[in-house]
């Protein structure tokens, strides 16, 4: 009793219709209704207390979730902020996830591929306690409970094979095989804090943190079972400050599968992603700007899921990725140092480029940041298929997500030169080649030896064509390097082989040329 508390105000803020205060009079034993000292203990029977229906909120939302507030009545999707009272039914689909919450702050996540039926969602007036009760018909939840404020508390949830009650923890529970793998898997229920009851038809059993219990159909529960270790995670290889990027993790012994999960920092009932894998890494392709954390756990074959291992990151979606020049999508280059070119984006001062075998970027050949809008690969790329990708990074040191990745081949094959039999005129002969891109100088190298260790003419022009004075006839060896506007040489054409008449037929004629085509 507080002072200024009287039996009929706390009758009418307590007591269900019927119960009158004189009834509270009367099992309390008090004298004087008129004089109730402060600090006096009041007892309330809880069968005498008001039940009234206590609605879950959903707080987030991912992909298709819908919800039917009865069997015979059609689905509508699920919005944040929507309302789910008693008998209705919540479903998930691929992919999909919902994060509800429950009267007295308790928090329920729906993973994908799941049905919650909600039995129970209701409160004792203003008394702070709250029935939650509620059957997983298939799938995955994770449940993180307020400590029950009074002897009427409960968090229920059932699956077809056991019961799972908490008064105040974190755990998860599974009906069956949550990925749709095997028809026979059992119900699984993962203690992470407090403790759970686990009962079924014959038998129950107290789970305690870091342990768990299974339980098939018509079965008694398994006593508890230690549940794997955490995986330890590759700091070096899980860099997921650029998205996409790739978590990676030693092997768990006893572990059939891992479960990948990214939840808010601030709210880790809120699943931003999910995906179960049999390797020891997993691609993640995009998230949400802002403070995350990756979770990390191992799957025994008795489909318990262990201890997470846990990295706290942030992803940012400033500065924008820069606009992509070249190479193009699926361009064929035949320089072993190609340029790549993209703009700047807004507030970027930095450019950071990565070159790999995959698209996932798993192990990147190269990896660079460069001040301009352009750079080459401090390595030659060996023949074959590559992808490139490049983000920004502000004058903060902030850096943004990676753009698309973009493929593109190195090809070493030899370029048909197409040459045409070359004819003189007025004592000199004239060359051309394919014309490359705006900026571009040329050097042209003649020789009798196919080595060209001895060489006729070296020459660096700014058009694609050279002028020769009277060559001597017989049998010559042409080629012809590009020299990019930044200065890189690459490598020489394919050579190729004129034969020149002899010096006397140079006394007429038509004007001759010899056509060079290269792979600029």
């Amino acid at each position: 009793m507080r002072p200024g508390d009287t039996l009929w105000d706390l009758g009418a803020r307590h007591l269900k219709a019927g119960i009158n205060w004189r009834r509270l009079q009367e099992h309390n034993r008090i004298v004087d209704p008129y004089h109730l000292p402060p600090g006096t203990s009041m007892r309330f029977p809880i069968g005498w207390l008001r039940i009234e229906p206590a609605k879950a909120r959903v707080v987030a939302v991912r992909g298709a979730v819908n919800v039917l507030a009865t069997d015979k009545t059609p689905g509508v999707l699920v919005s944040e902020g929507m309302r789910i009272g008693i008998g209705s039914r919540l479903e998930t689909g691929p992919g999909a996830s919902a994060t509800l919450e429950f009267a007295d702050g308790s928090r329920l996540m729906v993973q994908d591929n799941s049905r919650v039926v909600f039995d129970e969602l209701s409160s004792y007036g203003s008394t702070g306690m709250v029935d939650t009760r509620m059957r997983l018909q298939r799938g995955r939840t994770s449940n993180r409970v307020i400590p029950a404020k009074g002897p009427a508390s409960r968090y229920i949830i059932e699956t077809p094979s056991a019961t799972s009650s908490v008064r105040g923890t974190h755990f998860r529970v599974s009906a069956g095989d949550a990925d749709g793998g095997d028809t026979g898997a059992m119900d699984a229920t993962e203690v992470l804090e407090g403790k759970v009851q686990v009962g079924a038809q014959r038998g129950q059993v107290l789970v305690t943190p870091g342990f768990g219990a299974v339980a098939g159909a018509g079965a008694a529960p398994s006593q508890p079972i230690e549940l794997l270790p955490a995986p330890a995670l590759a700091r070096a290889a899980t860099q997921l400050d650029q998205l996409p990027a790739t978590a990676s993790w030693a092997a768990v012994p006893g572990a059939t599968a891992y479960r990948v999960e990214v939840v808010r920092d601030d709210a880790p009932e809120v699943l931003l992603f999910e995906s179960r894998v049999t390797d020891t890494n997993v691609r993640i392709d995009d998230l949400p700007a802002g403070r995350q954390r990756l979770l990390v756990r191992a799957i025994a074959a008795n489909g318990l899921g262990g201890r997470d291992s846990a990295q706290v990151f942030t992803v940012n979606d400033q500065p924008l990725p820069p606009l992509t020049i070249s190479p193009i999508d699926g361009q064929v280059l035949h320089q072993p140092k190609p340029r790549f070119e993209w703009a700047r984006a807004q507030d970027a001062e930095r450019t950071r480029l990565q070159i790999a075998r995959d698209e996932h970027f798993a192990e990147p050949i190269a990896d660079m940041e460069v001040g301009g809008l352009r750079a080459r690969p401090e390595q030659a790329l060996q023949a074959g298929n590559y992808y490139w990708r490049v983000a920004s990074r502000d004058g903060n040191g902030r850096i943004g997500r990676f753009g698309n990745a973009l493929p593109f081949q190195i090809s070493d094959a030899p370029v048909d030169p197409g040459l045409e039999p070359p004819q003189a005129a007025k004592g000199q002969l004239t060359l051309r080649w394919q014309k490359g891109e705006p900026g571009q100088r040329y050097r042209v190298q003649i020789s009798r030896k196919a080595d060209f260790s001895q060489l006729l003419l070296e020459q660096v022009v700014d058009v694609p064509q050279i002028e020769l004075k009277r060559p001597g006839g017989g049998t010559w060896h042409v080629r012809v390097q590009t020299i990019e506007d930044d200065g890189y040489e690459a490598p020489y054409g394919p050579t190729q082989e004129i034969r020149l008449p002899c010096r006397l037929c140079y006394a007429g004629g038509a004007a001759g040329a010899v056509l060079l085509l290269l792979a600029l």
